[in-house]
């Protein structure tokens, strides 16, 4: 709620009057934007309120936070590699080659974790973050703290990992 408030001032200066109107506008304090949502608020909400908008809000900055860290990590270990190609010692070449494995092997896992960080934003984007992929029942608030990008459910999970054993097993 705004109101403003006009203000008349006279004034004079050398023999000659002025008077000047000034608008004050003032706004109500009860309308301030509200605080972030921290964990804690985010724990202590209903059951009842699962993935309400500040629930979205809260996981919605939390992945991009983790968004921009793995980014500006992906960025720092490729010029870390154009680094060391220009660099390169003939005599260190195998301990170099087998570094430069390892930091593929970490940019491609990074890249993974990046790809489902945009997975997760667009399943918020449509209202479906936080609900299990495979049964539509909560993920968790609990799992999506640990996990943010997760799509399934601790049960769905489990499932998941024992046919991927039972595959492997035979």
């Amino acid at each position: 709620m705004r109101s403003s408030i006009a203000l008349f001032v006279e004034a004079s200066k050398g023999g000659l009057a002025y008077l000047y109107c000034y608008t004050i506008t003032l706004k109500n304090s009860l309308t301030r934007e509200p605080l972030p949502m921290t964990e804690q608020d985010l724990l202590t909400q209903p059951p009842a309120d699962y993935m309400n908008e500040a629930q979205h809000g809260f996981f919605r900055e939390l992945l991009l936070a983790q968004r921009t860290e793995l980014q500006a990590r992906i960025e720092g270990e490729f010029l870390v590699l154009r680094e060391q190609e220009t660099n390169s010692d003939p005599a260190d070449v195998g301990s170099a080659e087998e570094q430069r494995q390892w930091q593929l092997r970490l940019l491609e896992r990074e890249k993974k974790l990046l790809d489902k960080i945009d997975d997760a934003l667009e399943l918020l984007a449509r209202g479906e973050y936080g609900w299990c992929r495979e049964t539509g029942e909560p993920i968790g608030l609990q799992r999506l703290l640990l996990r943010p990008t997760a799509t399934l459910c601790i049960e769905a999970k489990e499932r998941e990992e024992l046919r991927e054993r039972h595959k492997r097993a035979i």
